[in-house]
């Protein structure tokens, strides 16, 4: 979704809904059977504007799931998290707020493209990848980022 921020005051920031609302419309001719279940963006923590970008998104999907992916990762494992939106109740007496939760998530394919991905795997010539020793050590170090998750 075409969004920018000013750099200055945070606050203010522009989301494009027209451009939101065409591509949800192609979505559902397209995809008639999916369903939109959230949203994302990329950086490694939860943002000023989240929570208002978040109720925009809900006019499209009620209990969006944000999901935060971590492009530049520096632990192993899979760089997402997740969170779903809640209302937080003050004991003070004061309006209700909505913030983040965390839910967990895992990350999975369908049989079609986990046959894609070997194929494209087997196809890969690379001189570069190293010696038998060098590969299983690599499988070993994605295997334990995942057990942690």
């Amino acid at each position: 979704v075409p969004f920018d921020e000013d750099d200055k005051d945070k606050s203010v920031w522009f989301l494009d809904h027209d451009y939101l609302e065409n591509m949800y419309g192609m979505f559902k001719k397209v995809n008639a059977r999916e369903k939109v279940v959230g949203w994302y963006h990329t950086g490694p923590k939860l943002h000023q504007n989240d929570v208002a970008i978040n109720e925009l998104i809900r006019r499209y999907c009620p209990n969006s799931v944000l999901v935060i992916i971590d492009a530049k990762p520096k632990d192993l494992g899979l760089p997402t998290e997740a969170y779903q939106a809640v209302e937080e109740v003050h004991d003070d007496g004061s309006p209700t707020t909505r913030t983040f939760e965390h839910v967990p998530s895992e990350i999975g394919a369908e049989e079609a493209e986990e046959v894609g991905v070997e194929h494209l795997l087997r196809d890969i010539k690379d001189t570069t990848v190293g010696s038998l020793s060098q590969r299983v050590t690599n499988q070993l170090l994605g295997l334990k980022g995942l057990h942690s998750q």
